[in-house]
């Protein structure tokens, strides 16, 4: 999606003009198209900070980042059976008082985690965002040992994505502290080798994947929505001239990760195929707001999977992401682009595309593995509420991958998300899944020196 002028109320003659449309794009048309009630593709997105915020201030704040990022104010447009596309209405306010404050209490925040994880917003409200706020006790402190206020905010991903959203966020923070919240510049680097093709020793995209392993997701039915756990770990060390990046060590750490749960569980050693989104948009106030990321997929054959040889497998991992990020390619592929073409009414097109989907999922990816990076904003609220000191993500993980891991660093430290589907996976293998990335996290800072 790309940004667009707000929508005017009214017309030159002072009618009420209707709401401009604008066709789904393709991301949008097939993410619509796959919605499951059971376990929704909502985006989480969790920010932590040390102080209290001012009811009033805040919806005002979030009101007039509306106001700058009018893209986001869209819902779905309604229409008889036989259209040829799915349109979304840009609407000039808000459908919905978008900010809730919940009371503080020992279940405040977990019910907004879950509520995030079981419900989206609906597409049929602008904007498709929820935004609740956990407070403190007024205690005197505004802290509640030491967590502060949270701010979780729910995005309905067949609307807009994680870093869109993010950005949202950062204008409220603007309006609502005063203070400039423009993203830093990225870090300066050494220039990286030049992409090449991807190797030959990569595992064929044609056979099907590994799938993650079944845990003990407990008693069924499964209760609807995704089961999350977030944790806090350092950022792995990476030598100064290393042909590799941080998230080519987060790259080999998943596949480590899920390479050992499959042994554990007795599943037959077979490829891994990652997704891994990439983000080439600016992260200005002109970035574009709606999905803009494209899917690549990093593969791994079973054989390069040893942590004992861990300097030769974050250079082959930095060598195919630099080769895959390279390819110009549509976001979900040629054949999404071909599926959402409007020859046939939608509704035909949709009922395709579940049963492709269904038929295709042997051959989809393992897992998905969705890198924010560093965060680009302050994200600083200013006095009494402050900036953000923890930022975590966590991106839908419906079946057949039922799992994914999504990382940010805020701070100077990492920030990640697993979350799984409740049809594959339980709390305990959570744990066993974040103890396991936290070990080979750590292993990957100890390659040592890169080999010439």
């Amino acid at each position: 999606m790309t940004a667009v002028e707000h929508p005017a109320r009214h017309g030159a003659d002072g009618a009420a003009r209707p709401p401009a449309r604008v066709p789904f794009p393709v991301v949008d048309e097939v993410s619509r198209h796959c919605v499951q009630e059971a376990e929704p593709e909502t985006v989480h997105i969790e920010v932590h900070l040390p102080g209290r915020l001012d009811r009033d201030r805040l919806r005002a704040a979030f009101a007039g980042a509306f106001d700058r990022h009018p893209r986001v104010l869209m819902r779905e447009a309604p229409g008889p059976w036989y259209r040829r596309r799915y349109e979304w209405e840009l609407t000039a306010d808000p459908d919905v008082d978008v900010v809730t404050f919940r009371p503080p209490g020992p279940d405040a925040l977990r019910g907004a985690r879950t509520r995030s994880l079981a419900e989206a917003p609906p597409l049929s409200a602008a904007p498709p965002i929820r935004v609740e706020v956990v407070e403190p006790p007024d205690d005197g402190t505004g802290r509640e040992g030491g967590v502060g206020t949270v701010l979780l905010l729910t995005v309905n991903h067949t609307a807009l994505d994680g870093p869109a959203c993010l950005r949202i966020l950062a204008t409220a923070a603007e309006l609502y502290g005063g203070r400039d919240n423009s993203p830093a510049a990225p870090p300066v680097r050494p220039a990286a080798p030049a992409a090449g093709p991807l190797d030959a020793d990569a595992p064929s995209p044609w056979s099907p994947p590994a799938r993650v392993a079944h845990g003990s997701p407990g008693p069924f039915p499964a209760a609807p929505g995704n089961g999350m756990l977030l944790t806090e770990l350092a950022v792995p060390h990476r030598p100064q001239d290393s042909p590799y990046t941080v998230n080519d060590q987060l790259m080999a750490a998943t596949a480590l990760t899920i390479a050992h749960w499959n042994r554990e569980h007795g599943a037959r050693p077979r490829p891994l195929r990652i997704t891994m989104p990439v983000d080439d948009r600016t992260r200005g106030t002109d970035m574009p707001i709606g999905n803009g990321t494209r899917l690549v997929e990093v593969p791994f054959a079973p054989e390069e999977l040893d942590a004992a040889r861990m300097s030769e497998l974050l250079r082959r991992t930095a060598a195919r992401t630099r080769a895959l990020k390279s390819l110009a390619r549509p976001q979900l592929g040629h054949g999404a682009a071909l599926l959402t073409a409007p020859i046939v009414p939608v509704a035909w097109r949709a009922a395709l595309t579940r049963g492709l989907r269904r038929t295709a999922a042997p051959w989809m990816s393992t897992t998905l593995l969705s890198n924010i990076g560093r965060i680009p904003y302050p994200l600083d609220f200013g006095a009494g509420a402050g900036p953000a000191r923890a930022v975590w993500f966590s991106a839908p993980a419906r079946m057949p991958r039922g799992l994914t891991v999504t990382t940010a660093s805020t701070a100077g430290r990492l920030h990640v998300a697993l979350r799984w589907s409740r049809s594959l996976l339980g709390d305990g293998d959570g744990a066993r899944l974040r103890e396991l990335f936290a070990h080979y996290l750590h292993t990957t800072a100890e390659a040592g020196e890169v080999s010439p």
